[in-house]
């Protein structure tokens, strides 16, 4: 018994131990600041959340998918300033998922308007046929802008 109170003790302590939660919705970004001067930063998962030092103790914490991960940042003499738990979350407002059989489509409504919002786990058509459309428009936008257009 005192053996496997002694195993729990010690798996306990190599636990990381998280500060603080920082969540962050998906595709957008977030300033962090520690309290000290950052050396090195990085991030568990970075399928999850990505991040990018602005200087040497602000940095930009971007969402890239749902999930959670930690960040961990580091001082020059290798000791830990920060391990946060990072979660990414839908954050979207004023969105309507609608659910037709096993096909999904997810709306963002604003007022008395909706528009198809393509959103992962969505329904391949509805899904591919919003995302086609929002491509078209932005390749629009860039042709227009290119400097070829001004001529």
């Amino acid at each position: 018994m005192r053996r496997v109170i002694s195993v729990l003790l010690l798996a306990g302590f190599a636990l990381p131990a998280y500060a603080d939660t920082i969540s962050v919705a998906m595709d957008e970004a977030q300033t962090v600041t520690f309290p000290s001067q950052v050396a090195f930063v990085d991030v568990g998962n970075p399928a999850i959340a990505d991040i990018t030092m602005i200087d040497d103790r602000h940095a930009l914490l971007l969402g890239k998918a749902y999930g959670s991960t930690n960040l961990i940042a580091l001082s020059k003499g290798g000791e830990t300033i920060s391990n946060t738990r990072v979660s990414v979350l839908n954050g979207q407002q004023g969105t309507v998922t609608v659910q037709r059989g096993t096909s999904r489509t997810t709306y963002t409504c604003i007022a008395n308007h909706c528009e198809p919002s393509p959103q992962p786990g969505d329904g391949k058509d509805s899904f591919d046929a919003a995302s086609n459309q929002v491509t078209a428009h932005q390749d629009a936008a860039k042709k227009a802008a290119s400097p070829q257009a001004a001529q």
